[in-house]
């Protein structure tokens, strides 16, 4: 190797090596990714939060910190534009930051009918669920490596079924699901654990964006976003690849193997039909269209 690039190779391997190691979290202003901040922060990581909302991250950021634990930085970012990931890896690179874990919460869906709903809308849903997840599981692969570090993709029980009355989102999850699985199988040999968590209903803000009836599931069905914040750090740690919280959840997402394809599909979308809530004022605000 010439002595000029030698030198060069080292004095990256220096900027590497004095980059510090972060846990980066999409959607943490609220719900289950607030949880997931908590989670590990209460473990010991030091955290980055991304969110649209940058009040609601500065206000989770004094949370976790008059907690006594280091308190977390934060970026406001539209996770919906083309170019949300480089403008988080351009932030951290500034910052000095390096993420050894990468947990990817934000996601949204819309009840409806696709052909029926705002086409311009569920594109969105691909954009943040699909193309934002898969860009930020892929971008700091060899750091994740160095670090021996991890993935926690945040997907649904949803992902197991279709989802007439919800196509987009339960497609988007499905994706998640697969994706996970295989990114789980291909890492492992390096050290990096990823694991997909598939939470059933969780009673967040994604109910409201989605237009959903809060009250629709059956309670025997619904965990808390704590309880599934933990379950989903605990099967990252130990290396697990698919996590879904709850006994009953876990029935619901092996039924779909069992039942005929045509009968599921029937029983689901007359399911969906009931869950649309009725619309008593303005819905969440419309995610801008992303910009190159």
């Amino acid at each position: 190797m010439p002595r000029g690039a030698w030198r060069i190779g080292a004095a990256l391997e220096r900027i590497r090596m004095a980059m510090q190691p972060v846990t980066l979290i999409t959607g943490a202003s609220s719900g289950i990714g607030a949880a997931l901040a908590r989670v590990f922060a209460e473990h010991g990581h030091a955290l980055v939060l991304v969110a649209r909302r940058e009040i609601q991250l500065a206000q989770l950021a004094d949370e976790i910190a008059a907690a006594g634990h280091e308190r977390p930085q934060t970026i406001a970012v539209d996770l919906g534009r083309v170019d949300a990931a480089a403008r988080i890896g351009h932030e951290l690179a500034a910052r000095g930051l390096e993420p050894a874990y990468v947990v990817n919460n934000a996601g949204f869906g819309l009840v409806g009918q696709a052909a029926e709903l705002d086409r311009n809308e569920q594109l969105a849903i691909v954009d943040l669920n699909i193309r934002t997840l898969t860009d930020l599981s892929l971008r700091w692969i060899e750091s994740l490596k160095r670090n021996k570090g991890g993935i926690l993709n945040v997907a649904s029980v949803a992902a197991f079924m279709p989802g007439p009355g919800m196509a987009v989102y339960y497609a988007t999850k499905a994706y998640v699901l697969s994706f996970s699985e295989a990114l789980h199988r291909e890492l492992a040999a390096d050290g990096v654990r990823v694991t997909v968590l598939c939470p059933g209903p969780v009673s967040t803000e994604f109910q409201s964006r989605a237009g959903m009836a809060a009250d629709h599931f059956p309670r025997f069905l619904a965990r808390s976003a704590g309880r599934v914040a933990a379950e989903g750090y605990e099967a990252l740690m130990r290396g697990r690849r698919v996590a879904i919280p709850g006994f009953h959840n876990r029935v619901a997402a092996f039924l779909p193997r069992l039942v005929p394809r045509a009968l599921l599909l029937s029983v689901l979308h007359r399911m969906q039909s009931q869950r649309k809530a009725p619309v008593t004022g303005p819905r969440w605000p419309k995610r801008s269209s992303p910009q190159p």
